[in-house]
């Protein structure tokens, strides 16, 4: 078998060896990206409860987020109070305090 002949088989079989491990790839990410909406310990979270009440949950970070529990279709759903502003950071508009 001459040169070409045997660096086209390592191509071919190279490439099939390939594609499979980006296809596994891709399917993870889209597994993590496939989460939409409320996690399911904010419908827990306002359970026997009415819309208006406050509740709380942690997550499984360990963060305790707390809220409101809302009307979403024939379910109550706890809606986060809003986050905090960050400390230290003034929007990127930093000013000069040297003056």
């Amino acid at each position: 078998m001459n040169t070409f002949k045997k660096m086209a088989m390592i191509l071919v079989l190279l490439t099939f060896c390939v594609i499979p491990a980006f296809g596994q790839d891709s399917s993870e990410r889209e597994g993590r990206r496939g989460h939409h909406g409320p996690p399911p310990e904010a419908y827990t979270a306002c359970e026997g409860k009415n819309a208006g009440d406050e509740a709380e949950f942690v997550t499984p970070n360990g963060d305790t987020v707390t809220g409101t529990c809302v009307e979403e279709g024939d379910r109550l759903v706890l809606h986060p109070d809003p986050s905090p502003p960050r400390r230290g950071g003034d929007g990127g508009n930093m000013k000069n305090t040297d003056s």
